[in-house]
């Protein structure tokens, strides 16, 4: 019998309206707190540096470097 972890990050090309799934998975890794964060739930991201973000605050203080 086969079992699945259903924890398990999914890799994503991220672009400037949307991302693409390269690898299924249910969800992403914040790059600056290192919270998951469900597929559903990703909201910000950046396409030039290729990162996801838990929140607005996380999304600005990363692009800011504050």
């Amino acid at each position: 019998m086969l079992m699945f972890n259903r924890s398990q990050p999914a890799r994503l090309h991220y672009m400037a309206n949307g991302y693409r799934v390269l690898s299924q998975g249910d969800h992403v890794v914040c790059a600056v707190s290192g919270e998951k964060i469900p597929l559903d739930a990703l909201r910000y991201w950046s396409n030039a540096r290729q990162e996801a973000y838990a929140s607005a605050e996380i999304a600005t203080r990363a692009m800011t470097g504050k």
